[in-house]
């Protein structure tokens, strides 16, 4: 018989995924320089030169067998210490390679990290809006998603939400930051209070609450300011990241898990990935592109002009009588759609070649996602098409 849950999840379709389907068949029809395809969170911007470079070098220099041969299960020794070494230098944390477990993108990353700190039937928390594939990931561990309702002036955490939702059965707390959907970044207020709040929690339940952090926007951060590292607040924390973002190069899937030195049984939680991978058919992500990562742990693509895009859509949406908290990062903005159905609001907008996402998904009904990762001309030219609209739509708003 053919597995009776995966059947079921068939009709569970991603509704980005079917939005960008929709404005790939549009743009066929219409050219798809004239859809203003916001659906995909898929980077806008080459990876930079370094990357290319020691790609190029690596295959011209590196032994053959070294280089495609099979990774270790707990990965390249060489990518390992470079990340560590890394980490500490820019975040004074105290890694060693023992510490980093190389995987296939965060996705990969998160779905280690959960498998470790979870046992069936415990539970995750997270934070609306939140990435609506996490749920994917933590039933995948045989755990169960808890929801703390959106704060949707800042999109902040909701801490006095999260007090009802905590309870002896939570066995980590999944953030991201910067947060796919809303482009919020969390304060070192926030990340402080977070972990005073984990810590009294752990203490109150008798067993360790876990942090997961999923950081893969980490570096696009705007108006100068960084994204404070969580692990530097709370010991039990595993850090996600991949270079998807960072490199625009999302088709390479290389991250890696960091787990933190005073963690929870930190000197065993890389072996324990290395046995997850066993199950997870994962062992030995890509042997280039990570080493090439390795090597560029310094470098970004250009990312300055997410910030370009996210001024212009922010402020023409502010323009229009949108409520919309202001992004701190990511290539996401997440306004309050001009009338409580968000999904009747982003159908309306496809008339007008404006591919939206609703924020259902996302656990934040009546709101909307616009993922701004494509050229600033197509952005500018997108403008025009959100005024018609609204102003056609929503003529007394």
């Amino acid at each position: 018989m053919v597995n009776r849950e995966y059947l079921a999840m068939l009709g569970n379709k991603s509704v980005i995924r079917e939005l960008s389907e929709y404005a790939n068949a549009r743009g066929k029809e219409i050219g798809y320089e004239n859809v203003f395809d916001f659906s995909l969170g898929n980077p806008s911007v080459p990876a930079p030169d370094s990357y290319r470079d020691i790609s190029v070098r690596l295959l011209q220099e590196e032994e053959p067998l070294n280089l495609h041969g099979y990774n270790p299960t707990m990965g390249d020794p060489r990518v390992k210490q470079k990340v560590a070494e890394s980490l500490n230098n820019r975040f004074g944390m105290s890694y060693t390679a023992e510490h980093i477990f190389p995987t296939a993108g965060a996705a990969g990353a998160i779905a280690h990290a959960l498998r470790c700190v979870t046992e069936p039937d415990e539970e995750v928390m997270v934070f609306a809006p939140y990435f609506s594939e996490y749920g994917a990931y933590i039933r995948g561990a045989r755990a169960s998603i808890k929801v703390v309702p959106i704060k949707a002036d800042d999109f902040q955490i909701n801490f006095e939400a999260a007090e009802a939702v905590f309870n002896e059965k939570t066995a980590a707390v999944l953030i991201n930051t910067p947060n796919n959907p809303s482009g919020a970044v969390y304060t070192e207020e926030t990340l402080r209070r977070l972990a005073q709040v984990l810590t009294e929690k752990s203490a109150q339940y008798g067993h360790t609450i876990f942090l997961i952090s999923d950081e893969p926007y980490r570096e696009i951060v705007f108006d100068g300011k960084k994204q404070a590292y969580p692990a530097k607040f709370y010991p039990h924390t595993l850090t996600c990241y991949s270079f998807s973002k960072s490199l625009s190069v999302p088709g390479e899937r290389v991250g890696y898990v960091a787990v933190s030195p005073d963690c929870e049984q930190a000197d065993k939680m890389v072996a324990m990935m290395g046995q997850i991978s066993r199950g997870l058919g994962h062992n030995c992500p890509s042997s280039l592109p990570m080493l090439a990562a390795a090597y560029c742990l310094e470098d970004t693509a250009d990312l300055a002009v997410y910030e370009t895009n996210m001024n212009l859509l922010y402020d023409t949406f502010k323009e229009l009588g949108f409520t919309v908290p202001r992004p701190g990062g990511t290539f996401y903005i997440m306004p309050k759609a001009l009338e409580d159905d968000a999904v009747a609001f982003c159908k309306k907008a496809l008339k007008y070649d404006l591919v939206f996402v609703p924020g259902n998904g996302f656990e934040a009904p009546g709101f909307f996602r616009v993922a701004y990762c494509v050229n600033t001309e197509k952005v500018e030219r997108s403008l025009s098409a959100i005024r018609r609209f609204v102003e056609a739509e929503y003529p007394n708003r």
